[in-house]
This record gives C-alpha cells, structure tokens and sequence, in this order.
C-alpha cells in the first residue's frame, strides 16, 4: 500500500441521510430528528476553532494596517457570507466598505439562484476586480461542499496575486481547502434532507462566520469591555440600548441629558470621548 497516495476526496454532505421516508414522519418526528441532528455542530465547530484563531490573528494583522475583508462564496454559502458582512456596519460602526460579500451571479443571486453562475472559475477574481483588490486584503472562500468553482477559481487567483486566503467547508480535504492559507472544515455529517446543505451545513458556517467577524471587530477596537459602543442608531430600540449603555459607562442618572450627548455625538464611543475631554 501507498501510503503516499492521495487521500480520496469524500462529499460527506451529499451523503443519504440518516432517516428515511421523511414524508411519512409526524411534523413532531421531522422537527425532534432535525434538532438531534443539530445538537452536533457545535462540537464540530470546536474542532475548526484552531484553524479560525490562526486566520482571524493572521487577518487581524491586515485589516489593522488598513486591509479589507471579503467573503466569496455561491448559493446559501453566498447568502451568508453576504448576511455577515451586511450586519458589521449596524453593529460595530464600520464602513458598508470594510466587510463585502460577494456571492456567484451578482445581487440578484441573493433572493433568486442564477442558473451556472457557481460554475465559472474566472468569474470570482473578476468580481474581486471590481473592488480593486491588492494583497493588502483577506478573502474567504465559502463552500459547504468545498468543489464550488467560482470560489475555487477565486481563491486561486488570490494566492497567485499574494493575498491571504481562509476557506470555510464542511467536507474534509476538500478542493476549496486545498487553494486556501487557512482551511477551516467543519465536518458536520450529512443532512436531515439529502444533499441539503442550507441545513447542519449552513448553520456550521453561520456559526463560524460569527466567530470571524465578532472577534475580528474586538481586535479593530470596535467593542469596549462587552459593549457594542459604536454600533449606529438606526432606530429606538438602539438609541434606547446606547443611552442606558452611556448611562452606566459615564455615571450619568439622567437619562434625557444622556440621550442628547448620544444623538449629539452618533455612537456611544464618540460620546464617551467628548465627556473625556
């Protein structure tokens, strides 16, 4: 035996599901089945988190030295990436330009599937084109089934061009990980639904992208102690969040005096600086 060889690629997430004859299955029976199959990705989230530490320290360098971060991906992992990015503006007070998802077909690609769009290898580097990417910037791959070519074909690119690459899959020793600097595969088994990777898939990747993001920001600067202090106020529930947060942050008991300093200043951050100085 060669135990040189390639070990042979397996697509864990095309593999039958568990269960048969869903159809005949009470509503109780579908929900109780798909919330055990659940119960396991976090655990396999756990076994990522090496991966996503040595990626999110590796990208934290970049973005604090004025990089970007993109998420690339086609599909539910497109929808995703392009669901992460949209939420760090609100959240954290960061330009619509620092995270961008991209998904396979354009924008029109995030509410309808565009028929072949996942299938181009060249059209992933054009779209990072589009955004004058350069290697000052971090690009993800996502691809639960890790043979997507339009993410493929773009992580390639990247790394002929110097730029640092992670991936994020659900299938061990997949392509997509094998073009990426930091592979992160999240092996969560195969789907309630056959094939049906919106699913355990989807959910893996969400969870990971939260990771990403969430400690990226704090290594940005963008959360003080545990509070989100730059988030924007884009309606009550905010503005009332960010009073009560400067409220307790300032030692202010009047909570009118420290509404105003908040709609005066924008952010609680920025409110907290002009009381300092």
């Amino acid at each position: 035996m060669n135990h040189a060889a390639k070990k042979e690629f397996i697509r864990i997430t095309e593999q039958s599901s568990r269960y048969r004859h869903l159809e005949k299955m009470s509503v109780l029976e579908i929900l109780n089945h798909i919330n055990e199959e659940d119960t396991g990705i976090p655990a396999a989230v756990r076994k990522a988190i090496p991966a996503i530490d040595a990626f999110v320290q590796a990208a934290a360098d970049k973005m604090l030295a004025g990089g970007r971060l993109f998420y690339l991906g086609a599909g539910t992992s497109g929808r995703l990436g392009i669901l992460d990015a949209s939420e760090c503006p609100p959240t954290y007070g960061v330009p619509h330009e620092l995270v961008i998802g991209l998904i396979a077909g354009g924008d029109k690609a995030i509410r309808r599937a565009v028929e072949n769009a996942e299938d181009d290898t060249v059209q992933g580097w054009k779209d990072l084109q589009q955004w004058d990417i350069s290697d000052k910037d971090v690009v993800v791959g996502i691809a639960a089934s890790g043979t997507t070519p339009y993410v493929i074909g773009a992580l390639r690119d990247c790394r002929k061009h110097g730029i640092l690459t992670a991936s994020i899959s659900c299938n061990p020793g997949s392509p997509v990980a094998g073009e990426a600097d930091f592979p992160i595969e999240v092996i969560v088994g195969p789907e309630f639904v056959t094939g049906s990777t919106r699913m355990k898939s989807g959910t893996a990747q969400k969870l990971v992208l939260n990771m990403i993001s969430t400690s990226l920001m704090i290594q940005l600067g963008r959360v003080e102690d545990n509070k989100m202090v730059n988030m924007q106020l884009t309606n009550e529930k905010l503005v009332d969040r960010g009073v009560k947060m400067l409220m307790e942050r300032a030692g202010i008991s009047d909570y009118e005096k420290a509404k105003a300093l908040l709609i005066q200043h924008g952010s609680v951050k920025k409110a907290l600086d002009a009381i300092g100085s």
